[in-house]
């Protein structure tokens, strides 16, 4: 099942190409440490930077490492609806258990627009569809409305919603049932997400803290949320700084202290300051990470 602590996995990157030992390491270190699920190719993977033969290189690198333990959700998202088909296609065709679809961005479809474009990936490929809802990176927001005729489309199982409005959990579930799987996309409101339904996170912070981040979203799912409320608090620095520089780069930095990659970054991403570092290993700290 999907739910839990979903990693949005960084791509590690050396010599300018992907660095696939170190990718399937990581990806067997996260399952090991409790991790429930994986995203490969999606925003904090650098998805925009990578070719189109590094992106399926990518998801099957995912899928051969995970080996079924846990569900992996590949990135296939494009602002052009037949990029997002053919790689709906070919995630299915490696084995993903689903596919993480971002509303188009840059393009700016109405409703209607963004309802025929996820249509046409569902008809394309039997395989199913996480939505991806950012406005604050594709500058277009499914409404619940929308969400609501989303969910009736056969392939369509759930959301992801990095807008940071818990307020929605309820509207969703009143428009596309409890079996509609509502992951937050945002780590600072997630402990909110889950407690008004919500059925875990899909996380940047359990790049770097995977044991805690699941603890936490184990309690969630258990409705202990004094003991979710107290592991949330230790990790409340990492949730926000790893965003102080533009995502990845604190988070590959963090990584990088821990012997996982290099903090190696695509431009337009740049690393991260040393005011930002500094932060990023005081909140790691906080979490209980040695360096």
């Amino acid at each position: 099942m999907i739910k839990g602590s979903i990693t949005a996995l960084v791509t590690p990157f050396k010599d300018n190409r992907v660095d696939e030992k170190s990718f399937q390491s990581f990806i067997d270190w996260q399952i090991k440490n409790g991790t429930h699920g994986l995203v490969p190719c999606g925003t904090t993977g650098e998805s925009a930077t990578l070719t189109d033969a590094e992106h399926r290189r990518v998801i099957a690198l995912c899928v051969e490492a995970a080996a079924g333990r846990v569900p992996v959700i590949a990135g296939a998202g494009s602002n052009e609806t037949a990029v997002s088909k053919a790689y709906a296609r070919h995630a299915k065709e490696e084995g993903a258990d689903a596919i993480l679809v971002v509303t188009p961005y840059y393009n700016k479809p109405n409703q209607e627009g963004i309802y025929q474009h996820f249509k046409a990936i569902s008809e394309s490929v039997d395989v199913p569809i996480v939505v991806y809802n950012i406005p604050g990176r594709s500058v277009v927001d499914i409404t619940n409305e929308t969400m609501g005729r989303l969910s009736k489309l056969p392939t369509v199982i759930g959301c992801k919603d990095a807008t940071g409005d818990v307020g929605r959990v309820q509207g969703l579930i009143d428009r596309c049932g409890e079996d509609f799987i509502q992951l937050s996309g945002d780590d600072p409101s997630s402990l909110g997400h889950s407690a008004h339904g919500g059925k875990g996170a899909i996380s940047v912070g359990s790049n770097i803290a995977p044991k805690a981040y699941s603890d936490m979203h184990e309690a969630l799912l258990s409705g202990d949320f004094v003991k979710a409320k107290s592991l949330n608090a230790k990790l409340d620095r990492l949730h926000k700084d790893l965003f102080l520089c533009p995502s990845p780069a604190p988070a590959k930095y963090a990584l990088s202290l821990m012997g996982k990659m290099e903090p190696t970054v695509r431009l337009p991403i740049v690393p991260c300051t040393d005011a930002t570092q500094r932060a990023v290993e005081a909140a790691m700290e906080r979490a209980g990470i040695s360096l």
